[in-house]
């Protein structure tokens, strides 16, 4: 089969990732064959390979739901350094995207964007937004800095410092020490509580 025909195949879906068992069987051949079709068209730009047997319509491809697709069947949120800057939180954009997941800590490099997963416990997971429309899931304010500050005494350096940051005029204080006060570990709780208040105090919230 030519690669535009297996191509117009998959276009004609209504999902933007399959698999690549879903491929071979839209397109009647082996799963061998229907891994090399795939590699053939994600070499020209058509699709990208997101992981090992997993693939998208790039054109299609909504970059922030990406992190849903790597941690299938965990469930994730966009947070982290990128969700600061979706709020408005950071000025620097982000050269990965970075999600939380009860799924294991992980990197991806895609040819969409490359992605990084870190896992908290499952009574930490909470708190985000699901866009009705996308389905997209990106934690609030609060959140996003406290997932910051939680990861902040992991062996990775990418959560050692917190970049320069100024707060919404929805940021609500009383909201995120609620949220520490879920977090299981005594130790953890300790540290994020003392690194939230120390930052929280240097603070400014913008005004509206």
């Amino acid at each position: 089969m030519r690669l535009l025909e297996a191509f117009e195949v998959f276009e004609k879906l209504k999902a933007s990732v399959f698999s690549t068992n879903d491929a071979a069987a839209l397109l009647s051949m082996s799963r061998a064959s229907a891994s090399q079709l795939l590699l053939r068209l994600a070499a020209s730009g058509h699709l990208a390979k997101l992981k090992r047997g997993l693939w998208g319509l790039k054109a299609k491809l909504e970059p922030f739901l990406i992190p849903s697709y790597l941690t299938s069947p965990f469930p994730s949120y966009i947070s982290l350094q990128s969700a600061l800057y979706h709020h408005g939180m950071i000025s620097q954009i982000p050269t990965v995207l970075y999600a939380i997941s009860l799924g294991r800590t992980r990197q991806y490099q895609t040819s969409v964007v490359d992605v990084s997963i870190h896992h908290v416990d499952v009574n930490f997971f909470h708190d985000y937004v699901t866009d009705n429309q996308s389905g997209i899931k990106i934690a609030t304010p609060e959140k996003a800095l406290l997932d910051f500050f939680y990861l902040s005494d992991t062996q990775t350096n990418l959560f050692s410092s917190l970049p320069e940051i100024e707060l919404p005029p929805n940021f609500q204080k009383t909201r995120a020490l609620r949220l520490i006060k879920t977090i299981p570990s005594l130790k953890k709780r300790t540290l994020v509580l003392k690194r939230f208040k120390e930052k929280f105090n240097k603070l400014v919230i913008r005004q509206r």
